[in-house]
């Protein structure tokens, strides 16, 4: 065993906190991978469509994963909030480490990172949490356990683009997203805090979604409709930022200086659904039409921009965070907590 896979081994053990003996383990759908509840959905996924396992049961805790194309080809990065590192996954079915301590770049692990359960153990969440691209395919970072956000450079440096709002350090980054102007949005939680809202190192009395825009972080949002923040994506022509979490999603208008308005709940997930799986947190995205893609009961649901619940397609675990990928933009990539999915669809993201 080399050094670093002894490296990704030991934050994995010191995230388990005990093993739970789960009456819910992974489930295999049964029948066509994906609900169909609108005729509309059959442009957006094809008939017969199924999900692939790629990695099944292997990671400690996944967060939002991010496509990076190279000419022809491509590879898939997916952080690793447990081991702390980001990992690189390549079309032959390839998973190696690509960035360790990635989340968190400090050796004192007894006080930070919220404890969270993977269905199958609590772990610690300290690593990384979301991952994007800038315009520039520079890599973009949530880094929960140093409570920043940063950019990765060409050179393998790190510049942190937010740590601190009026003052006061962030709580913890969750996920961003890169409008074409080079503005950037995320959304700032409790994940990186061990004991979350009661932390003793909390600094900030909310949860947010923020604005880097020239060097300057700017609050946009606190109110959040009780909301605990967590994905976040633009539509197509940037003219609406949606924010998840809680089961929920919001819409908010863009205004033409970056910042937002007009704030409401646009799709609400929180009605019991009996035997199908969920987590709190909600990945989201969407593709050239502005359908919204958001991780829900029984998997991802897709929506009309408009708001209609089109269908689900349905996954083995409860689904987390999303990206597209592939050349043509048009496979699925599907991270739940321990395991990642893909399956195409008609319409590139």
């Amino acid at each position: 065993m080399n050094a670093r896979r002894r490296q990704n081994s030991m934050w994995i053990a010191l995230a388990a906190i005990m093993a739970l003996t789960l009456s819910g383990r992974a489930q295999t759908p049964g029948g066509d991978s994906v609900i169909r509840l609108d005729p509309a959905l059959d442009t957006i996924v094809a008939a017969g469509a199924k999900v692939e396992p790629l990695k099944v049961d292997y990671f400690g805790l996944v967060g939002k994963p991010v496509w990076i194309q190279e000419g022809q080809n491509g590879y898939l990065l997916v952080g690793d909030s447990a081991a702390n590192v980001v990992y690189k996954w390549t079309t032959d079915n390839t998973l190696s480490p690509f960035l360790d301590r990635s989340g968190y770049s400090g050796k004192e692990v007894a006080t930070i990172g919220a404890v969270v359960n993977n269905d199958r153990l609590n772990v610690f969440h300290v690593g990384p949490t979301g991952l994007a691209l800038d315009r520039q395919g520079r890599l973009i970072v949530a880094a929960t356990g140093d409570r920043t956000l940063v950019r990765v450079e060409k050179d393998g440096t790190r510049t942190i683009l937010a740590d601190r709002f009026d003052g006061k350090r962030l709580n913890s980054p969750i996920e961003s997203v890169v409008k074409s102007n080079g503005a950037i949005y995320f959304t700032d939680g409790t994940a990186g805090l061990r004991n979350r809202d009661n932390d003793a190192t909390k600094e900030l009395p909310f949860e947010g979604v923020y604005l880097v825009k020239d060097g300057k972080v700017q609050l946009l949002d606190k109110e959040l409709y009780g909301i605990n923040p967590g994905g976040i994506a633009l539509s197509p022509d940037e003219k609406v930022l949606y924010v998840a979490g809680s089961r929920k999603v919001l819409r908010y208008d863009v205004r033409a200086d970056d910042t937002i308005a007009n704030g409401r709940v646009f799709v609400d997930m929180t009605a019991p659904q009996a035997g199908m799986p969920s987590l709190p947190r909600v990945g989201v995205k969407t593709d050239q039409k502005g359908n919204l893609y958001c991780s829900g009961p029984g998997g991802v649901w897709i929506l009309s921009a408009g708001g209609k619940h089109l269908g689900t397609i349905r996954t083995p675990e409860a689904a987390g965070s999303h990206a597209f990928g592939d050349a043509d933009g048009r496979t699925l990539y599907i991270a739940t907590r321990r395991s990642l999915y893909r399956v195409r669809v008609n319409i590139p993201g």
